[in-house]
């Protein structure tokens, strides 16, 4: 079969997507990406990728462009209480530049199967527009297809979009309770980076990952300066991801090191804690290593990710200016964070692998 995969031009929308990409690959399917931006910039390995963004696409640029225009939803979405609201208008306005192109990919390699994620509607529409069956990809802590329906809805593309022929959740139940879809165990990517050698072996003291957001923003990177501020007063080991040109030439405390691009998945692996944004693709990578996480909670989905993984009771949701060393000291000493994180672990694992899936799912689609 021909299969098209297609996302939102961010690398946290398409990666979540390629264990099961890979899966159906070494499967014998015709596997092809269709997205843009930094997705495209930094493609999945071994793919090709098609870019079908209409022009120079700055996300940024785009969000704050629909958001200004709306200026209470704005002022609830930088709080992080907008819910699906504002996600709808952004990712709708996203959207709108990709669905032409996507569906002329569609209309032109004639894929048997489209599958795409929640926030990238135009895959949707593109399936909808040539009759072919659409495969809703979670990749989110709400609702897949909730989402899906606010971005569609949003769109300036009117077309009546059928039921996603299947749902795949990457949510586990415990975390996101009464979520639609066929269960898919959640599988970290890394984007094809080499892990570091001094990030192989566990250090002599606990080791805390800190990541920041991969989109660019105003206070993007600000938690790296909160870090490096406590971190001679945590007996522990910080190692700052994909950080080395936004430390610069700063002078680092003996017990903070900055690396540049780093696989987040392969470095959970000997790491005993993580403090980051609150991606999805992070907090899953997170969980499925049993490793507890301090999350920082803000605009968009970081307030409610934050929230889902307190109440889990496997993290810390704390704003960057109120992080202190005692919120880092319970994140590698407090031992019900561990047993939850590794609760979720283990419900992870359980879950069908993108292997199984592909063989039974995309099975009715040959």
């Amino acid at each position: 079969m021909r299969i098209l995969f297609v996302a939102a031009p961010l690398i946290g929308h398409l990666y979540p997507m390629v264990p099961l990409a890979e899966a159906l690959r070494a499967a014998g399917h015709d596997v092809l990406v269709a997205s843009g931006g930094d997705a495209a910039a930094r493609p999945p390995a071994g793919f090709p990728v098609e870019d079908v963004v209409d022009g120079p696409f700055n996300f940024g640029r785009i969000a704050l462009g629909t958001m200004l225009s709306r200026p209470r939803l704005l002022v609830r979405e930088l709080a992080g209480r907008a819910g699906t609201d504002a996600v709808g208008h952004i990712f709708g306005a996203v959207n709108d530049r990709l669905v032409e192109a996507t569906t002329a990919l569609v209309g032109r390699w004639r894929p048997d199967v489209v599958v795409h994620e929640p926030l990238c509607g135009a895959g949707a529409v593109a399936a909808a527009r040539h009759d072919v069956p659409a495969v809703l990809h979670g990749n989110t802590l709400f609702d897949d297809a909730l989402l899906l329906s606010v971005t569609t809805a949003k769109m300036r593309a009117r077309v009546d979009v059928p039921a996603s022929a299947a749902v795949l959740r990457i949510s586990p139940d415990s975390v996101v309770p009464g979520a639609s879809g066929q269960p898919l165990r959640p599988v970290g990517y890394g984007g094809g980076a080499s892990l570091p050698q001094s990030l192989r072996e566990p250090g002599t003291l606990p080791r805390i990952l800190v990541s920041h957001s991969t989109i660019a923003g105003p206070g993007s990177t600000s938690v790296l300066d909160r870090i490096i501020r406590l971190a001679p007063s945590v007996d522990a080991e910080f190692v700052l991801l994909r950080a080395v040109d936004k430390v610069g030439g700063r002078t680092l405390p003996p017990n903070v090191r900055a690396v540049g691009w780093a696989p987040v998945p392969e470095a959970l692996e000997t790491a005993s804690a993580i403090v980051h944004h609150g991606g999805a693709g992070t907090i899953f990578a997170a969980l499925a290593a049993s490793v507890p996480q301090l999350l920082t909670p803000g605009p968009g989905d970081r307030t409610h990710n934050g929230q889902r993984i307190a109440d889990r009771g496997a993290g810390l949701a704390v704003p960057v200016k109120r992080i202190d060393a005692a919120a880092l000291r319970r994140l590698i000493e407090d031992a019900r964070l561990r047993a939850a994180s590794t609760e979720v672990a283990a419900e992870i694992a359980a879950m069908p692998a993108p292997a199984e899936i592909a063989s039974t799912v995309f099975a009715k689609f040959g």
